[in-house]
């Protein structure tokens, strides 16, 4: 397949990368104006990509977008005048609510909403690292991403496990009820994922999961508080030497994706008339930390 990804980061770069190596057509579209950008993998011989090809955006079947859930509207618009109607567009980003924002953009286009636990950490420009191995869920967003399935066994033959699921949101939202409870604690305390199993920090987790839950139910999707508890330990104790996203932000004075994760559980919570005390304190706390960078520059 003619594959294009936007926004070569850690997991865009380790995507790209599994892709070339089983064999598809595969181009960059990155920040750089650069014609050529390289990526090692791990200790893999390097590959070299076309990157900002304008033909190879005109002819891909696949456009995976691996911006920032912040970056989404702003790096895909421009790209839509460019893209053919057949090509299936796949979102894989933390976070929800900015493909929302394009809805009516990506009417005439297949599109495929995605969730990864794969671990990916960009060491300097051209290097990544494959911190942990993960699997995917991939599932249809509109009607033409529903006839879209064989897009998995494509996915799955380059960075498995890749599974189909029509029932995508619930697991965007559990997805998003771990990123609630790990992220901003993990930015806030400036610790590793492990140290969240502390006591100090259960009564503050129970209470993320909590109003989650709560919001999730509402949401008219069945995950119980015991099931996204459970999982979010398990999350805790699998990533424990990890660093979350929202912290590597934090520490870096980066914009942070807390918006499209906490914040969209508070937008949601709000239409649902929902309280909650302690995602909102979280959410707090960190527009706090990335405001204060603003006034001190």
């Amino acid at each position: 397949m003619n594959i294009v990804v936007l926004g070569p980061g850690a997991i865009g770069a380790l995507w790209a990368s599994h892709l070339k190596s089983s064999g598809h057509n595969v181009s960059l579209w990155g920040r750089s104006s650069t014609e050529q950008t390289v990526i090692q993998l791990d200790d893999s011989p390097e590959q070299s990509f076309p990157n900002q090809n304008a033909q190879a955006l005109h002819e891909a079947d696949l456009l995976l977008v691996t911006v920032k859930v912040w970056q989404v509207k702003s790096a895909f618009t421009p790209l839509l005048s460019s893209i053919s109607k057949d090509c299936i567009i796949v979102f894989m980003h933390n976070g929800m609510g900015a493909v929302d924002e394009l809805k009516a953009e990506l009417s005439p286009f297949p599109v495929l909403l995605a969730t990864t636990t794969h671990g990916a950490l960009k060491t300097s420009s051209s290097k990544v690292s494959h911190t942990g191995k993960g699997a995917t869920q991939i599932g249809p967003y509109n009607a033409q991403g529903a006839r879209c399935e064989f897009i998995t066994e494509v996915l799955n033959h380059s960075l498995p496990s890749v599974q189909w699921n029509s029932d995508i949101e619930k697991a965007l939202w559990q997805k998003l009820a771990i990123n609630c409870a790990i992220n901003p604690l993990t930015a806030i305390e400036q610790c590793n994922n492990g140290q969240l199993a502390e006591s100090r920090y259960q009564a503050s987790l129970a209470a993320v999961i909590q109003e989650v839950t709560s919001v999730i139910q509402a949401e008219e999707i069945t995950l119980s508080y015991d099931e996204l508890h459970k999982t979010v330990a398990v999350v805790i104790e699998a990533t424990k030497t990890n660093y979350s996203s929202m912290r590597q932000d934090i520490f870096y004075q980066r914009k942070s994706e807390i918006d499209f994760i906490t914040g969209y559980l508070l937008k949601t919570a709000k239409r649902h008339h929902i309280n909650t005390p302690e995602n909102d304190k979280l959410y707090q706390a960190i527009k706090q930390i990335e405001s204060s960078w603003i006034n001190h520059d």
